[in-house]
């Protein structure tokens, strides 16, 4: 009986120590550094931090951060030679137009086959002597800007006719536009249209 006792309490010490070994038992969980495999994250963005650029490598020569900016237009030219004026079929500037007119007489006056100048390729005739001896003796004086061209035309970048009629005179310079409506538009910002045609012009003729 007292064998069997003994072994009852064996038994029973054993069991409670096997229990109590299973219940301290644990398994550690993941180190906060190691990968997760079931995360999803964001990839990281190519201009995030270092730059991808840095040293050696696929980037060398040139920055895929950099937002992407248009390549600059051609710069056009153009010499003397090929500088024009707005002529008629018999090679007439300005419709025939006195240009000397606009500031002597203050408005456009037809001008005369009896009184004319060649100059820059281009017949221009006047209404008196005068006024052609006074065009021959300083033709940038008087002669139109931008070729006798539509002023804001040129200054949109390409050429137009014009109305002798629509003409303006700023800073002592003559500017002859398309027509009086088109005229209205080119005043409405006549520092700024000088400007932008003075940029355009020669090389827009390479356009026209």
């Amino acid at each position: 009986m007292q064998v069997t006792y003994l072994s009852k309490v064996a038994a029973a010490l054993f069991i409670s120590l096997a229990v109590a070994t299973g219940c301290t038992s644990y398994s550690a969980p993941p180190s906060a550094t190691q990968e997760n495999p079931a995360d999803t994250t964001l990839a990281a963005s190519p201009c995030a931090g270092a730059s991808p650029c840095a040293g050696a490598g696929p980037c060398a020569g040139a920055n895929p951060c950099a937002s992407e900016a248009p390549a600059p237009a051609a710069v056009k030219t153009a010499t003397a030679e090929t500088i024009r004026y707005f002529v008629d079929d018999n090679n007439i500037a300005i419709r025939g137009t006195d240009p000397v007119a606009y500031f002597t007489q203050g408005g456009p006056v037809a001008g005369s086959a009896d009184f004319t100048h060649t100059w820059n390729n281009a017949t221009w005739q006047f209404s008196s002597a005068e006024n052609r001896d006074l065009f021959a003796s300083n033709p940038e004086q008087y002669a139109p800007q931008y070729g006798g061209f539509c002023a804001w035309a040129v200054s949109q970048g390409y050429t137009a006719s014009i109305d002798p009629n629509a003409w303006k005179i700023v800073d002592g310079k003559l500017y002859l536009n398309y027509s009086r409506g088109v005229q209205r538009r080119w005043e409405q910002d006549i520092p700024g249209n000088v400007n932008r045609a003075n940029a355009n012009w020669p090389g827009v003729l390479a356009d026209s």
